[in-house]
């Protein structure tokens, strides 16, 4: 299936229903399917051929959505991109993509006007609610197109390009096939609990995993509610008025949505899975969240390069057969998915057996083709024949699959090797920690020392003295860390995820501020 097959095959079961819904306007399946055919038509119009890269420059927003199967339809592949990034961030995506065109909002004509000088490949841009010089306006470029069915045949099955969101140098771009998408559709409706015409809620990024979900509810016929910004009151009325069945947070948006002062008010009923992933959710915050939230969360484990549905935790799983709480998997990433085989693998390449400790590997039609004009980093991430997914986890005797950390975080003190998500669990578990990051700083006695930097929740005080003794009295003084700081908040990706690099950047500056200079 191409992208463009999910919207048509939820026009399939009624044009008339609900497709797309935001403030005051929703488009049905026959609205969006009558402007993809348009948008397809005006970009084959701009010059932009089968296999042509086609960037969205947008916030949530259902029409810039819309576009998304315009470009499928022209046979063309989608390159989103995080209205979040930095200029220079966006610029390098764009001209290491070979976008030829450029779809944005007019809230982001700073940014383009910004780069555009340095894109002499990008040859037409578009603008979806207003005017810019060197652009057209949408409804300019959809001028005189019939909204009639057309389409052109793709050159190969490539149908997204996504950056990895590298925090260090040029991000790679992943080339998803339709098949992976299919995959992981496939996966989700597997995995997952749903009914009829689901209602899916996207508070998240669209472009990121909050929009791929969106295929698997459209071939159900579902309803895709968009928010355009982030709202934890606005999403938890938009949940009661719209009956919403699904949805996805990553867990800093959990935690903010459990301590919000309106959830306990608020009518969830309808809910059949909150999906939460993207980053380590903590335990005692996920039991919570069963609790407060209801028995519907659904954790999910993947990556741009084998998106979402490596592993699974269906809401049901959190739970023993008797009803009671299976405690002992709520610190696990789920079951490896039914098309997707997961090993653990050594530094040799040899498979492990379960509780031993390597690299998570996989493979089935999920992964990736490989990363865009990058053939060495392709054959590095598939060495001994299975992806590397970066992950250092472990398989139980029950097939559970349990992250301890990412290969790069590991802290190697005194010759010990310290997990730092094993540290960042114990932590979150304090009562008044809301968020926090360990990492390893370089110590002349340990090699390196273990160092966690914490953000208190709302209202709460505590000492770096008691951190330190409620981590040694679960783990021991090994992984007790050695310096503990308290930060108001945490610099985080345009995801939620907490920057290790820029914590450890920052560490080192204000270490560098208070060495005398010699």
């Amino acid at each position: 299936m191409r992208l463009i097959d999910y919207l048509d095959k939820g026009a399939s079961l009624g044009p008339e229903a609900p497709c797309l819904t935001t403030v005051g306007r929703t488009l049905s399946y026959g609205d969006v399917q009558q402007l993809s055919w348009r948008i397809a038509r005006a970009l084959d119009r701009s010059g932009v051929r089968p296999g042509g890269k086609v960037a969205i420059l947008s916030a949530n927003d259902p029409v810039a959505f819309s576009c998304v199967f315009g470009i499928s339809r022209a046979g063309a592949v989608w390159c989103p991109v995080n209205p979040r990034n930095e200029a220079g961030e966006n610029r390098d995506l764009l001209d290491f993509f070979d976008c030829t065109c450029l779809i944005f909002q007019a809230a982001f004509a700073p940014l383009v006007t910004k780069i555009m000088p340095e894109l002499p490949k990008l040859t037409t841009l578009v603008c979806l609610d207003g005017e810019l010089a060197g652009a057209v306006s949408f409804d300019q470029w959809l001028a005189g197109l019939i909204p009639g069915p057309w389409q052109a045949e793709p050159v190969d099955d490539i149908g997204m390009l996504v950056g990895t969101g590298g925090t260090t140098g040029r991000p790679k771009g992943v080339m998803l096939t339709g098949h992976n998408i299919e995959a992981m559709s496939a996966l989700t409706l597997m995995s997952y609990p749903f009914s009829p015409r689901p209602r899916y809620l996207a508070l998240a990024p669209l472009t990121h995993a909050a929009g791929v979900l969106c295929f698997p509810i459209m071939t159900l016929g579902g309803q895709v509610v968009i928010m355009g910004q982030p709202d934890l009151a606005g999403f938890l009325s938009l949940v009661t008025s719209h009956r919403i069945t699904h949805t996805f947070l990553p867990p800093t948006l959990i935690y903010m949505l459990l301590d919000h002062h309106g959830l306990a008010a608020a009518d969830l009923s309808s809910l059949q899975c909150l999906w939460y992933g993207a980053a380590p959710m903590s335990e005692s915050r996920l039991e919570e969240a069963l609790e407060k939230i209801g028995p519907v969360m659904g954790q999910l484990f993947g990556q741009s390069e084998a998106p979402m549905m490596i592993s699974t935790l269906a809401p049901q799983d959190h739970f023993h057969g008797d009803g009671s709480l299976a405690r002992e998997r709520l610190s696990s990433a789920g079951r490896p998915t039914p098309l997707t085989l997961v090993a653990i693998m050594d530094d040799e390449g040899h498979l492990l057996g379960p509780g031993q400790r390597g690299e998570i590997v996989a493979r089935g039609p999920l992964v990736m083709a490989g990363y865009y004009k990058n053939p060495q980093a392709s054959q590095e991430a598939a060495r001994h024949g299975w992806h590397h997914t970066g992950d250092i986890g472990y398989l139980d005797d029950d097939n559970y699959l349990f992250i301890v950390d990412r290969a790069k975080d590991m802290i190697i003190t005194g010759g010990f090797n310290v997990y730092s998500a094993e540290v960042e669990q114990v932590l979150l578990a304090h009562p008044a920690v809301q968020d926090c990051a360990v990492i390893g700083l370089p110590d002349e006695k340990w090699g390196e020392r273990v160092t966690a930097v914490v953000q208190l929740r709302p209202g709460q005080t505590v000492t770096q003295d008691d951190l330190r003794s409620f981590v040694k009295e679960r783990l021991g003084s090994v992984k007790a860390p050695k310096q503990v700081e308290v930060w108001p908040d945490l610099p985080r990706s345009k995801v939620g995820k907490v920057l290790k690099t820029e914590v450890k950047s920052q560490l080192r500056a204000d270490a560098d501020r208070r060495t005398p200079a010699g």
